[in-house]
């Protein structure tokens, strides 16, 4: 069985940017419906030091996209996949 999509979000950001790339990310997974779990790095320090660590980016800001330990990407690369029609090789399904 392979890992869990995991999307790392803020659920306090104050960004508008950062929300709607949020909304639209789980919109997609919902729509093509992917098994993922959302991680609020707002409300769990632990979670921003794991997923800055796996980005490997210690200022990395959500969203990001994460397969387990592997960095899957940002959103402009998940937003490149879903316009290149390669979403489930970008993350890995």
């Amino acid at each position: 069985m392979s890992a869990e999509i995991q999307v790392y979000i803020s659920g306090s950001s104050g960004s508008q940017e950062i929300k709607k790339k949020q909304q639209r990310i789980i919109m997609i997974l919902d729509g093509i419906k992917c098994n993922y779990s959302q991680v609020d790095i707002s409300s769990d320090s632990d979670a921003k030091d794991k997923m800055r660590e796996i980005v490997g980016d210690p200022h990395a800001l959500p969203p990001q996209i994460c397969r387990g330990d592997s960095y899957c990407g940002n959103y402009e690369a998940f937003d490149e996949a879903v316009e290149s029609e390669t979403l489930k090789e970008f993350l890995g399904i």
